[in-house]
C-alpha cells in the first residue's frame, strides 16, 4: 500500500501541471514569434536620411578645439583654462568642508605622465612629485593655501604646481588638480 501512496504523490503533480497547462488557450502559446534572423532591408534601408555634416543643435558654435601644443595633461583640470585664485579657493574649500587635508606638490617634468625611460606595464615616469612642505594639518582657510601656492610658484618659477586633498582616515589620495604652469 506504501507503494501505491508514493506511486500517486509522484504522478499528481505531473497530473496537475498537465491540467494547468490544459487551460492555456493556444492564441498564448503561439503569440511569441519564431525569431527569423536579422532582416537587412529593414535594418539598412536605402532611403536613411544622409546627413552632410555633424550637427549638433544650436549648440555647434559654442564647441572649442583643445590645443594640446604645451597644454600636458597632469590631473583632472588640466582641459580647462588656467584656475583663478577664486576658483582654486573654491576648490580647496570644498575639500576642507569634506575634511580632506590640503597638499602642494611640484615637479620640473615637462611630460606629465608618460613612459619614457621604459615600456613595460605598469611603469610610468612622472608619478612622484616633490611635496611642497609638508601637508597643511588642521587647514581651515582656503588663503593658507593660496599663500603657500604663490610661495612655491616664487620659490620654482620653473616647475608644475598641484593640490592634492588627502583623506587621513583611508590614507588616500581623494583629489588633486594642476594649479600653476612653468612660466
Amino acid at each position: 500500500m506504501a507503494s501505491v501512496v508514493a506511486a500517486s504523490s509522484a504522478v499528481a503533480p505531473a497530473a496537475a501541471f498537465g491540467a494547468a497547462s490544459s487551460g492555456v488557450s493556444t492564441s498564448e502559446a503561439t503569440s511569441v514569434k519564431a525569431f527569423s534572423g536579422l532582416k537587412s532591408a529593414t535594418l539598412f534601408s536605402g532611403n536613411a536620411q544622409t546627413l552632410s555634416s555633424v550637427q549638433n543643435g544650436s549648440r555647434v558654435q559654442c564647441m572649442q578645439v583643445w590645443n594640446p601644443i604645451g597644454m600636458t595633461k597632469f590631473e583632472t583640470f588640466s582641459y580647462l583654462p588656467p584656475l583663478s585664485d577664486d576658483a582654486i579657493a573654491k576648490q580647496v574649500e570644498y575639500m576642507i568642508q569634506q575634511k580632506l587635508i590640503p597638499c602642494l606638490e611640484f615637479d620640473v617634468n615637462s611630460n606629465g605622465v608618460s613612459r619614457v625611460n621604459n615600456s613595460s606595464p605598469g611603469y610610468y615616469d612622472g608619478r612622484y612629485w616633490t611635496m611642497w612642505k609638508l601637508p597643511m594639518f588642521g587647514c581651515q582657510d582656503s588663503a593658507q593655501v593660496l599663500r603657500e601656492i604663490e610661495e612655491c610658484k616664487t620659490t620654482f618659477p620653473g616647475c608644475y604646481v598641484r593640490v592634492l586633498g588627502f583623506d587621513n582616515v583611508k590614507q588616500v589620495q581623494i583629489c588633486g588638480f594642476l594649479v600653476a604652469r612653468p612660466n
